[in-house]
C-alpha cells in the first residue's frame, strides 16, 4: 500500500546530502518540490511582461528570490496550523512539523526567516506595488483554515498563490486596471484548475478526516470541472490581451498554452495519483508558456 502513496517529499540533489536539521528546514519549506514557487512566480512575471517595458530581467530576479521565499513561508505556516491534520493524512504524516522532527517554535523562527527574505525583496520595489504586496497578506494567513470552512479552499489559494500578477504589473504601471483584472481572474481559475488536480491525491484521506476541497466537491465530474476552469481561464486571458491591443493577432499567443491545458485535462485520470501529480507539475510550463505570450503581447 506504502507504494501506491505519492510522496510527498522527494530527497533529491543537495538537500539529500544535508544533515537532519537542515533538510528537515528545507522540506519544511518545500526547497526540494519547486513546482510549488514556479507557480507562484510565473504570475509575476505575467504582470511584469505584459507591462510592456520589455524584458526587466533584474526585476525578474527579484520576484524569483521573493517567490522561493515566500512560498516557503506560506508552507511553513500551513504546515504549523495544520499539524494536527498532517498526521491522519497519508501523503502527509511525515511532513516535519506533523512528524515531531521539527518543533513548532523552531518552525516559527524558521517562518520569520523566510519573511526577512521577503521583506528585503519588498523593499526593491516601488512604493504602489509595495502596497499591493501587503494586501495579499490577510489572504495568505488565512488561507490553511479554508479548508476547514469552504468547499472552495482551492478559489481561496488561487487569490493568493496568483497575486504577483497585480504586483507585477503595478511595479511598472498603474493604469489599465480592466486588463490586470481580467488576467487575475483567468490566474485565479488557473489556480483552481491544478490545484483541483493536485488535491485528487488525498480525496480518501481528506474525506474520513474532514478536509474539504474542489476535488472532493465535484466528485466524478472532476475531469469537467478542471476544463471548464481552465477555458475560464484561457477566455479571461483572451479578453486581457484584447482590451491591451484589440488585435486578432494577438489572442493566437494564447493558442499554446490553451492546447497544453486541453492536454492535462484529456489525459488526466482522477483515479491515479501518480497521473495527477505529473499533470499538475505539467503547470510550470504552462505558467511559461502564458509568461511567452504576455512578452510577445506586450511588448508588440
Amino acid at each position: 500500500m506504502a507504494d501506491s502513496i505519492v510522496p510527498d517529499t522527494e530527497h533529491r540533489g543537495l538537500i539529500a546530502r544535508l544533515p537532519q536539521l537542515p533538510r528537515d528546514l528545507a522540506q519544511l519549506a518545500r526547497f526540494d518540490r519547486p513546482i510549488g514557487w514556479w507557480l507562484l512566480f510565473w504570475p509575476c512575471v505575467w504582470g511584469v511582461w505584459l507591462a510592456g517595458a520589455g524584458l526587466q530581467w533584474a526585476l525578474i530576479g527579484w520576484f524569483l528570490l521573493g517567490s522561493v521565499a515566500m512560498r516557503g513561508a506560506g508552507c511553513v505556516l500551513n504546515d504549523i496550523v495544520d499539524a494536527d491534520l498532517d498526521r491522519q493524512v497519508a501523503r502527509t504524516a511525515s511532513r516535519p512539523v506533523a512528524s515531531g522532527r521539527v518543533s513548532i517554535k523552531l518552525a516559527w523562527a524558521w517562518l520569520a526567516a523566510l519573511c526577512l527574505v521577503g521583506l528585503v525583496v519588498l523593499l526593491q520595489l516601488r512604493w504602489q506595488a509595495q502596497v499591493v504586496a501587503l494586501g495579499s497578506v490577510v489572504l495568505v494567513a488565512a488561507y490553511p483554515f479554508m479548508k476547514r470552512i469552504t468547499w472552495w479552499p482551492q478559489a481561496w489559494l488561487g487569490m493568493v498563490f496568483t497575486w504577483g500578477a497585480l504586483v507585477g504589473w503595478v511595479a511598472l504601471r498603474d493604469d489599465h486596471g480592466y486588463v490586470l483584472a481580467a488576467l487575475y481572474a483567468g490566474a485565479i481559475c488557473w489556480c483552481i484548475g491544478y490545484d483541483t488536480i493536485y488535491a485528487l491525491q488525498d480525496r480518501e484521506d481528506d474525506a474520513l478526516v474532514g478536509i474539504r476541497s474542489s476535488a472532493l466537491r465535484m466528485g466524478r465530474h472532476v475531469r469537467g470541472g478542471v476544463g471548464a476552469f481552465y477555458a475560464a481561464a484561457v477566455a479571461l486571458w483572451a479578453l486581457a490581451f484584447w482590451l491591451l491591443r484589440g488585435d486578432v493577432l494577438a489572442l493566437a499567443g494564447l493558442l499554446p498554452v490553451a492546447l497544453h491545458l486541453a492536454w492535462q485535462v484529456v489525459t488526466l485520470d482522477s483515479g491515479d495519483g501518480a497521473n495527477a501529480l505529473a499533470r499538475f507539475r505539467s503547470n510550470r510550463f504552462a505558467g511559461m508558456l502564458m509568461a511567452l505570450a504576455c512578452l510577445v503581447v506586450g511588448n508588440a
